[in-house]
């Protein structure tokens, strides 16, 4: 499998993000790394990463950060435009990790999850 076909958004402080990476390469894939919180994704890739993981951005973000009390984002008459937004200006809360292969991704939560789309 080339490097290319497998991504993973991956915060290496995160056990979960770890494993996941871990199970990857245990299976002989050697995925592209791409360390979110150093290279945030941009709106329109977030949107796109929402789309492959049939998921609404509330469901990617992580709650229990300070940032989402501090932007507000317990509000729930948000627009998913302002909701990935907050999410771009604050990777910290974008649930990780997320692999993608193809027009496939899944959330590594748990780790073995990622499997179902490999």
């Amino acid at each position: 499998m080339s490097p290319e076909s497998v991504i993973i958004y991956h915060n290496p402080r995160c056990g979960k993000s770890r494993l996941t990476l871990q199970i990857l390469r245990e299976r002989g894939i050697e995925p592209r790394i791409v360390e979110y919180l150093k290279t945030p994704p941009s709106a329109k890739l977030l949107a796109e990463l929402l789309a492959k993981l049939g998921l609404e951005p509330r469901a990617l973000i992580r709650r229990s950060e300070p940032e989402y009390k501090a932007a507000g984002l317990d509000d729930p008459s948000l627009s998913t435009a302002k909701l990935i937004a907050a999410m771009v200006a604050h990777p910290i809360l974008i649930e990780r990790p997320i692999v993608v292969k193809g027009n496939k991704a899944a959330l590594g939560r748990p780790p073995d999850a990622v499997l179902k789309i490999l």
